[in-house]
């Protein structure tokens, strides 16, 4: 199905559809507002490493290892023609791209050149596809000046159009006061921050049965943005452009009691000027979750404007959160708010 035709099929599916909706949809295309690809470049760099993370190869197959959190690296990770494949067949126009975990932080003093070697692959990909593609950094943080110049690099020279934030940074939660200068350089850059789970901290308690990216990653999510509210992060910078993936986690299911806690039992900061729930509410949330029933709930606690779509391709096809959406029968205007109008403002795209 070509991107017309998908977003043809979109608008006839939903409700209430006025004529000027339906243009705008058909007209603004699909946004992808979280999307990854492995770069060969950084794979072959961490080939040559003798510590973690490295890359193996063993009877054809492709391994990241991270201590015990062992991942397979197919090579449609690495596959620009499949991803714009993949947009094409579920009427993507734009993909924010950005590399996966390990991020330049899990690799010590040389984060910085592992940094700018992943931005120069990135921007490489998107020098090919300029129309196609946008790209999200992934800084350095161990190291805060290579970090700070990395970020000017990539938002002034590269293009780029925001910061993938991981939830924790190679084991320190992404609130920690070594990294309250990314917040506010975001801020006064008008960058946006994307939360992304990394590898979990609660690696230990989730790895039966396979459960880590199942449980573990919405841990991360959960936690991370939790810290971030409770931190007074979002009071000391008000114009900060955050986003969260996956729903929120579990936070928007659980934030009452976090309220209550906070307001109620008096458990927690009490200098914040807001309950946790609406600064919840106040940040943006994208998508990733297959399951309308969840989509629904985000959609009636946060409001159609605080939406992105997201595919997390290419571990997720972009048409397995498509779908869902549109089970909703959503109107034509929320709908594309969803699919793009958030994310071209949100990215001044």
């Amino acid at each position: 199905m070509n991107r017309r035709h998908f977003l043809t099929a979109t608008v006839a599916g939903s409700t209430a559809v006025s004529s000027t909706a339906a243009a705008a949809v058909l007209s603004a295309g699909v946004i992808d507002c979280q999307s990854h690809l492995f770069f060969p470049e950084v794979l072959d760099m961490m080939r040559k490493r003798k510590v973690e993370p490295l890359i193996y190869d063993k009877d054809g197959t492709v391994f990241l290892k991270m201590g015990d959190w062992l991942r397979k690296v197919p090579p449609h990770y690495l596959d620009v023609e499949a991803k714009l494949a993949a947009m094409d067949a579920s009427g993507i126009e734009i993909t924010m791209l950005s590399t996966n975990d390990p991020g330049p932080e899990w690799f010590g003093d040389d984060g910085p050149a592992v940094a700018q070697l992943i931005h120069d692959s990135l921007a490489g990909v998107i020098a090919k596809h300029p129309t196609r593609f946008r790209g999200l950094c992934v800084l350095p943080l161990q190291n805060e000046k290579a970090a700070a110049e990395e970020l000017d690099r990539c938002v002034k020279k590269l293009g780029f159009k925001g910061i993938l934030l991981y939830t924790n940074l190679a084991g320190a939660w992404c609130d920690e006061p070594q990294f309250h200068w990314v917040y506010a350089r975001a801020e006064e850059l008008g960058v946006p921050i994307l939360l992304h789970p990394a590898k979990p901290m609660t690696t230990e308690q989730v790895k039966g049965y396979e459960l880590t990216s199942t449980l573990g990653n919405m841990f991360e999510n959960t936690i991370a943005i939790a810290r971030i509210i409770a931190s007074g992060l979002l009071d000391k910078h008000p114009k900060l452009k955050l986003v969260c993936p996956h729903l929120g986690g579990t936070l928007p299911y659980i934030c009452g009691r976090m309220d209550h806690q906070l307001t109620v039992l008096k458990r927690g900061p009490q200098n914040l000027q807001r309950k946790p729930s609406e600064y919840l509410r106040s940040i943006h949330m994208d998508i990733v979750s297959p399951l309308p029933e969840a989509m629904r709930f985000a959609l009636d606690f946060s409001r159609a404007d605080k939406l992105l779509f997201s595919s997390d391709h290419p571990w997720v096809q972009p048409q397995e959160i498509l779908d869902p959406l549109r089970s909703l029968n959503l109107d034509a205007a929320t709908e594309a708010k969803i699919l793009s109008g958030n994310a071209r403002q949100l990215f001044n795209l």
